[in-house]
């Protein structure tokens, strides 16, 4: 089974600033990691090739400094790694983004299944998925918490609304993994050191070809108007004697 896992290199959440003004992150002000939700599709793309045998393609999209960082999905099972990397991707929303690895699928020999992460921690939209699933004209499943193999045939478990549900997957698909699907398991320093000795594949917008007017910037419909974080605030409390003057206070804080 021929699996293509869909990757993002984003800046340590803990210690990233944020520009205000542009209403951007600014990548720069901290160090680099592979998006965390994205390490648990790579997990169960790896579980699902020892089941099944084939192979993993890791697929993202960023600044060729990445590179060193996405090396790091070969020593976690990964066969062939693809970045697509060109100044005309710049600035892409999610929208321009699922267009343009959409269109990097379409130009690899085969596929079977698509994993993604649940979300990223630099975006936290959880929209790329479906929408690469839309663009390929293939189904797609959210928030699958769970995924097993039975007789040839893999099972995904979607938790959404309270409930659970357990749909037989059917070829080709996108599978879109929370954090509770598995847990990643840690490359041993002999993968680390393997992974050196491979190389990460450069794709820019003339590989892709079609319309360039859908990548990046100009293919992005989306606007950021305004950027806010929010002061911390402790916990407040009111003590009231009269039940009515509580309950009008209370009244006018939901209302607010």
């Amino acid at each position: 089974m021929d699996i293509v896992v869909l990757v993002k290199v984003v800046p340590n959440i803990e210690r990233v600033r944020f520009d205000m003004e542009k209403g951007t992150v600014d990548r720069s002000s901290a160090e680099s990691e592979i998006n965390p939700f994205d390490l648990n599709a790579l997990e169960a793309a790896l579980q699902i090739k020892e089941k099944f045998g084939g192979k993993i393609t890791a697929l993202s999209m960023g600044p060729q400094s990445a590179e060193g960082v996405y090396r790091d999905v070969f020593a976690r099972g990964a066969e062939r790694a693809v970045l697509l990397s060109d100044r005309r991707f710049a600035g892409a929303d999610t929208l321009a983004t699922s267009c343009t690895l959409s269109e990097a699928i379409r130009k690899l020999e085969h596929f079977d299944l698509v994993l993604c992460g649940e979300k990223t921690t630099d975006g936290d939209t959880g929209q790329v998925g479906n929408e690469v699933a839309e663009f390929l004209g293939i189904p797609s499943l959210y928030y699958v918490s769970m995924l097993g193999i039975d007789n040839g045939n893999i099972y995904a478990t979607v938790e959404l609304d309270g409930e659970k549900l357990v749909y037989k997957v059917d070829t080709p698909a996108l599978l879109s993994v929370t954090k509770d699907a598995n847990v990643p398991r840690l490359p041993t320093l002999r993968e680390k050191l393997e992974a050196r000795k491979k190389s990460v594949e450069i794709w820019d917008a003339e590989k892709l070809g079609g319309n360039t007017e859908r990548f990046g910037a100009k293919g992005s419909p989306t606007r950021v108007a305004k950027t806010v974080v929010p002061k911390e605030e402790g916990r407040k409390g009111s003590i009231y004697r009269d039940v009515k003057e509580g309950i009008d206070a209370l009244l006018s804080v939901l209302e607010a």
